[in-house]
């Protein structure tokens, strides 16, 4: 089998570097909150969670739709919605024997807020 040789791609000399994370230093209580928030989400489960209950139709997840796609036990399903929870990143409901949950939309903004560059204005989402 032979290597194929891949082309190397030369930086734009133009292009800014690094884009600052926010206009202006975080505050020491600000940035143990937002520590909080990104340790949360730092962990693979956590986030693909967070993912599927941002994606699920409605907005809300039951648990029940969850646990299947892990494989992890339930406890630890549990355990890492809690600290989602704990986090500020999701809320839930408990609805007869389930619980259903759904990704807080101040919490999106404020992630993404934070994560926008300096200067610009919030883009758009893509419309499919």
């Amino acid at each position: 089998m032979s290597k194929k040789q891949l082309p190397v791609i030369q930086p734009d000399p133009d292009a800014v570097c690094c884009t600052p994370l926010v206009r202006e230093p975080l505050r020491e209580t600000d940035a143990a909150d937002l520590a909080k928030v990104f340790k949360a989400l730092a962990d693979p489960v956590r986030l693909r969670l967070f993912s599927l209950i941002a994606s699920f139709d409605g907005g809300q997840a039951c648990v029940c739709d969850l646990t299947g796609e892990f494989d992890v036990s339930q406890p630890t399903i549990s355990h890492h919605l809690k600290v989602l929870r704990d986090a500020g990143l999701v809320d839930s409901e408990r609805r007869g024997t389930w619980v259903y949950y759904w990704v807080l939309p101040e919490a999106l903004a404020r992630l993404s807020g934070l994560l926008a560059p300096a200067g610009l204005e919030r883009v758009p989402a893509a419309r499919a």
